[in-house]
């Protein structure tokens, strides 16, 4: 699936109501690495898992009053529009958001 095709599946099932496990956020590098690693041994190249796993919503997300959207995320690729996570490598829209997110 090319990257234009992929983001607008995750947009069609974001918006179809995917139940995703955005909370809890990932606050420490504990949650973070238990994380990642549910990424890897759970989810593998399954798109549904890895938006589930890692949280994805298609709306920005607030925490500890801190705005959460995939484009300030230190993963995030701004003229790409990607998340550059290994463990997800997908093409996102800038107000997604997902637990995994770092300044």
């Amino acid at each position: 699936m090319d990257i234009e095709a992929t983001r607008a599946e995750i947009a069609k099932l974001l918006g179809e109501g995917l139940k995703t496990e955005a909370w809890p956020r990932a606050e420490t590098s504990e949650d973070v690495n238990e994380i990642v690693n549910r990424l890897q041994v759970e989810a593998g190249d399954d798109l549904e898992k890895k938006l589930v796993v890692s949280g994805f919503t298609d709306y920005t997300v607030e925490a500890d009053d801190i705005e959460q959207p995939c484009e300030t995320c230190m993963y995030y690729k701004v003229h790409a529009k990607f998340c550059d996570l290994p463990e997800l490598m997908l093409p996102v829209e800038p107000e997604w958001s997902c637990r995994l997110w770092r300044i």
